[in-house]
């Protein structure tokens, strides 16, 4: 399956996004969903990927970086709740935590904002998933850039980006 995704995925021009080149290395199975970004969405990143690609949006996730007490951490919610800061600062073994600066995030990262994939990063953070994410088969988080996810199991993501789970999200 994944080499179908990534024949699908370069031809769309997506494949070599560093996420897309750590999934296949993992060899792991996984769908690419392409879309294109509307700037102007009222939707925000999340809810537009969620419309765009079919998918309910519990199950299409969104990437934050956190700083909780100085150190960058990386929070993964669903894109129709929001992080629990709190949550994830106590998730994190830390006492406070606050959005990161954008330009600390895309260093970080390597990715630009409303593209973070918790995959790929250049910077291997501390990683927390929601713990809703392990009732799905498959979710679906950013591919590496705006317009672009992926889908694959709960399971591979945690395995790849290192995370434990814990409820992070809130209405």
């Amino acid at each position: 399956m994944a080499k179908k995704a990534r024949a699908a995925g370069k031809s769309a021009g997506h494949g070599g996004t560093p996420a897309v080149v750590a999934l296949e290395r993992a060899g792991v199975a996984f769908t690419q969903h392409p879309y294109e970004h509307d700037p102007s969405s009222d939707l925000g990143y999340g809810l537009e990927a969620a419309a765009a690609i079919g998918v309910e949006p519990a199950r299409v996730f969104k990437t934050l970086v956190s700083d909780v007490d100085g150190r960058l951490v990386v929070g993964i919610v669903p894109v129709d709740r929001r992080l629990d800061l709190k949550a994830l600062a106590k998730a994190a073994g830390g006492k406070r935590a606050a959005l990161a600066e954008q330009a600390a995030a895309e260093r970080a990262t390597g990715y630009v904002v409303g593209g973070i994939s918790p995959l790929g990063q250049k910077q291997r953070l501390t990683t927390v998933l929601d713990e809703t994410a392990l009732t799905f088969d498959a979710v679906y988080v950013s591919g590496g850039r705006r317009g672009f996810d992926v889908g694959l199991a709960p399971a591979d993501l945690l395995r790849l980006t290192g995370a434990t789970t814990a409820p992070l999200a809130r209405d």
